[in-house]
This record gives structure tokens, sequence and C-alpha cells, in this order.
């Protein structure tokens, strides 16, 4: 496999990687994780999920060339600025987008794929594909990490993924930075009632209250649970999936 940092390449060798390969743009956000977590959780997670993918693939006969880009660090998370955040407006974060993938196109990509990692991002980077491809012959594609598995493991717990500062992403980070969780992580306090952002009333709205963040104290489950195996496991299925998801958009795309 030809795997590549965008950072370490010469601007002819970029050029060249844009002929055949694909630019994978992972992005995070700088945001409060409870008091547990580090800000940077968001980005930290899905460059490990990306590490790792990456290494699955490179295992691999024939597998697709990369160039990767830096993560972006920061997303839209105005509703964290309650406690702490850098946050861009979706307005912003789209036009971020935009014009990195101009850039690339530029440069000579025709296929990019954008990686997130935390849910406030989601809906932006998928109308900024959208658009994109409208307008440029390029072909995209975007996936947040949590979205891509590879169904082969039973470490997870569906009720609560990918939740915000709760089990999941705590027991990730267990796995791939516990130097920066802060424990013992405490249990949390049964909120009532349920947040509606979390618990709609009915199947298919989205419902958004306000000052619901701040209520449930920045996150949607008790995390004084999670397991540093279990993470390692979840983060392997997703990296086994965003492989294979990468290979898929490869085959798909050429």
């Amino acid at each position: 496999m030809s795997q590549s940092r965008l950072t370490e390449l010469t601007w002819r060798e970029v050029r060249r990687a844009g002929e055949q390969g694909i630019a994978v743009l992972p992005i995070g956000s700088q945001e409060q994780h409870a008091g547990h977590l580090p800000m940077g959780t968001d980005t930290l997670l899905v460059e490990e999920v990306l590490d790792r993918a990456l290494a699955v693939l490179d295992e691999e006969p024939s597998a697709p060339e990369v160039v990767r880009l830096p993560a972006l660090p920061f997303g839209h998370s105005p509703h964290h600025l309650f406690a702490a955040a850098v946050s861009l407006s979706a307005a912003t974060l789209g036009a971020v987008l935009d014009d990195v993938l101009d850039s690339l196109v530029t440069s000579g990509y025709r296929r990019v794929m954008v990686v997130n990692g935390h849910g406030g991002n989601d809906e932006i980077m998928r109308l900024a594909v959208k658009r994109f491809a409208l307008r440029a012959r390029v072909t995209v594609a975007a996936c947040s990490y949590w979205t891509v598995t590879a169904d082969e493991d039973e470490a997870g717990r569906p009720d609560v993924t990918p939740g915000h500062a709760g089990w999941f992403e705590t027991s990730l980070m267990l796995a791939a930075r516990p130097e920066l969780v802060r424990t013992p992580v405490p249990a949390r306090t049964p909120v009532e009632p349920p947040p509606l952002f979390d618990h709609p009333p009915h199947p298919g709205l989205t419902v958004e209250r306000h000052g619901e963040w701040e209520r449930v104290d920045g996150s949607t489950d008790d995390a004084s649970g999670a397991d540093a195996d279990r993470g390692g496991r979840l983060l392997d299925d997703r990296a086994r999936g965003l492989a294979r998801a990468i290979r898929a958009f490869d085959a798909a795309s050429r």
C-alpha cells in the first residue's frame, strides 16, 4: 500500500499522488467532555481510528493509495460553549470544508474522503460533500467513524453509542490515550427527565431544548463503567469498518 501524509510530501509528490490516490481528511473538535476527558477527545479518537484503519489496509495486497491530511481540530460546538469549547459556526465550518476540497481538486485530486469524529459536524460535513460534487468533477465520501462498523464484535452498547463523554467515548479513550483520562471516572447522577436531544418523544423527531446540555452536566450517560479492553475492541471494529469503507470507495470511484 502507498500510504503517506500530505504534510511530509513535496508538491510534486502531492500532484503525483492525486492522480490515483484518495485524500483522507479527518475532522474533530475542541470541546468539553465532562470532567474526565480532554477537550480534544473527538480529534484524538478519529485520528486513532484512522491510524488503525490504515494499518489494516497496509497489511493487504493491492490496497488503495491514501494521502492523509492533517486533522482539522476545530468543529461546530456551540452547544458546548456553556462550559468550554473552541467552536466554528456552521457557515464557517462549511466554508472551511469547501476551501479544503477546492484546494485538493486544484492540486490534482479527484477522490476525497472526509472522516468525522464529532456529532456536531456530521450534517455540515455531509452537506459540504453533496454541494461540492455538484460543482466539481470529483467523487467525495463522508462518514463519522462510529457509524462504520465491521459488525464483528459484541463489545458495544448501542444504547449509549456514540453518546458524549459517556461509556463509549470513555472506553475508547481508556484504550487509545489512557494517560489523558482523569480517573477514577465518577458515576453520573441520573438526570430526569432525560434530555430530548438524546431521547426524542417520538421516533424520527430531532428535538433540541434550550439549556439541556448544561442541565446534564455535559455528558449523555454514565461513564463510570467504561472499560479499556472493550474500548480497544470497539476501536478495532471501527477501524476494520473504516478500512472496508475506504476499500469500497476506492473500487467504486476508479
